[in-house]
C-alpha cells in the first residue's frame, strides 16, 4: 500500500509541473526533426520548421 502511494504522489507531481498535454505532442515532433536533420541539404530546413512549429505549440496556454 505505501509504494502504491508513492507512485501515485510521483505522478501527481510530474504531471502538475508542467503541461504535460503538451510535451506528449512535441516530443515525438522534436525527435522526428532530429531524425530528419540528417539528410542532406533539405533535413536542417524541415528540421528548423519542425522546431518552430514544436515551440508554437509549447506556448499554447492549456
Amino acid at each position: 500500500m505505501n509504494v502504491t502511494r508513492w507512485i501515485v504522489v510521483m505522478v501527481l507531481a510530474i504531471s502538475v509541473s508542467g503541461c504535460v498535454l503538451t510535451k506528449v505532442v512535441t516530443v515525438p515532433m522534436r525527435v522526428v526533426g532530429a531524425v530528419v536533420s540528417v539528410v542532406p541539404v533539405v533535413g536542417d530546413a524541415l528540421d528548423e520548421s519542425i522546431e518552430t512549429v514544436a515551440d508554437a505549440v509549447d506556448d499554447i496556454p492549456l
